[in-house]
């Protein structure tokens, strides 16, 4: 294969490999796109070596990323689901005896991933998200957009409306009290956002003697994640006991009284089933609710479209999707030689299929950097393909879309109110602040 000094002359591996996988680089959107385009136009399908990572091949065009995630049985999650330092890798098999924190939908593959998936996939299907869950989305919508209102003209949109809108959806459709949402979106946080500087400052210890910082291998202290998960599993572990003495109409009951092959669904399957939904069941929404404002609030007449036509928020949503693309990366393992982009794929080499690069692909999106609110089409990346593609996006589209119908016609106008932050994570990472001020009708 080609060394990196010949693919890329006069870049540094600490420019090129180092810089892919280091979250701080993903809070300055310009210098990562920057990176993913010369990649695809210069060695799409890159071999990538950081400073203590596994060595693995960034795929960071949109149709390689495609033909990677249709092939699940050539290209398996369940060795490696997201970038991770070797000593993290390490440290998850000592505690777990496998190579995952959680046993969830994306870690896992067909039969075990199809088996679970199967349980809750009846409530997640577009006829019951709109029969059953658009009238009470709505009404949470209107409720989260006066309360926004509320606040008068100026405010943090992120920090008093993205991130609780979602959350609240989540936790009615779990059957969670609304008391517990702030326990639920700091563990959220934390999880996505471990090595966040402000996320970690933030961090206190939840439970007498699990404490929630550790020190990471380049010394810089990091959420725990494993008291994270101690406290998630504490947590559910009450919630999962009692939906199997009395089920509810919720899927916190589906999921508690699950069955695989006939037999009740395993508990840390269970509890897992539980984090991934109340996690990214909420953060990847609002970060895509946060992102396409800001982009309303830096292009005023593709507001005014949407406004005069309130028809298209559906396209604008498509949109939002595409631009901010909340989880990052997946990871993928070969399961046998083959070739990809004219490269040698080796059995057992890993693959990171970034989707963020995917969606700005100009072989596949017209100015993929113009946010353009009424794209049509737009064969975005952002839930993933295949089989493994994300059981909540029915879910996510109509939530976003609610909340835009229920906010847009009160806008008079709109504009930042200061400078926009990305948090600190190479995975599932978007917006953290967003300062804007609004005019009200």
């Amino acid at each position: 294969m080609a060394t990196q000094a010949e693919a890329f002359p006069g870049w540094s591996r600490a420019t090129l490999d180092d810089s892919i996988v280091n979250p701080e680089v993903y809070t300055d959107s310009t210098a990562i796109h920057d990176l993913y385009t010369r990649l695809r136009a210069e060695d799409p399908v890159h071999w990538t070596e950081p400073v203590g990572f596994r060595p693995f091949w960034s795929i960071t065009r949109h149709a390689d990323i495609v033909a990677v995630a249709k092939a699940n049985d050539r290209f398996i999650n369940r060795e490696r689901t997201y970038l991770s330092p070797i000593e993290g890798e390490a440290w998850i098999r000592s505690m777990t005896g496998d190579s995952h924190l959680f046993r969830t939908l994306v870690d896992l593959d067909d039969p075990e991933h199809r088996k679970l998936r199967q349980i809750t996939h009846s409530w997640f299907q577009p006829g019951t998200v709109r029969s059953n869950l658009e009238a009470p989305i709505r009404s949470i919508a209107r409720q989260h957009v006066e309360m926004m209102r509320s606040k008068g003209e100026t405010l943090d949109f992120v920090n008093e409306v993205a991130l609780w809108y979602p959350l609240r959806v989540i936790m009615t459709i779990l059957g969670l009290p609304a008391e517990d949402e702030p326990l639920i979106l700091k563990l959220t946080q934390e999880t996505f956002g471990s090595l966040d500087p402000d996320v970690v400052a933030r961090s206190q210890t939840l439970t007498q003697g699990v404490g929630v910082l550790a020190g990471s291998g380049s010394g810089n202290p990091q959420v725990d994640l494993l008291a994270l998960a101690q406290i998630f599993f504490a947590y559910f572990g009450k919630v999962l006991a009692d939906r199997r003495a009395s089920p509810r109409n919720d899927v916190a009951s589906v999921i508690a009284n699950g069955l695989i092959d006939g037999a009740p669904i395993a508990d840390r399957e269970a509890l897992s089933y539980f984090v991934i939904t109340a996690t990214a069941g909420h953060d990847t929404t609002s970060s895509t609710a946060a992102g396409g404002l800001c982009e309303l609030a830096k292009n005023p007449a593709e507001l005014a479209k949407l406004q005069a036509d309130p028809s298209l928020i559906p396209l604008f949503v498509e949109e939002a999707i595409r631009w901010v693309t909340p989880v990052k990366h997946f990871m993928r393992t070969a399961t046998e030689e083959c070739e990809l982009g004219g490269k040698t794929i080796r059995k057992g080499d890993g693959l990171a299929l970034f989707y963020w690069s995917g969606n700005r692909d100009a072989a596949v999106f017209a100015d993929p950097f113009r946010f353009d609110a009424t794209r049509n089409p737009n064969p975005h990346i952002a839930f993933g393909h295949g089989v493994h593609m994300c059981l909540g996006l029915h879910l996510a589209r109509l939530e976003l879309r609610l909340l835009f119908e229920e906010l847009l016609p009160k806008i008079a106008g709109l504009e930042l109110a200061g400078e926009p932050k990305l948090s600190t994570a190479n995975f599932v990472s978007g917006l953290k602040t967003l300062p804007i001020r609004v005019t009200w009708r």
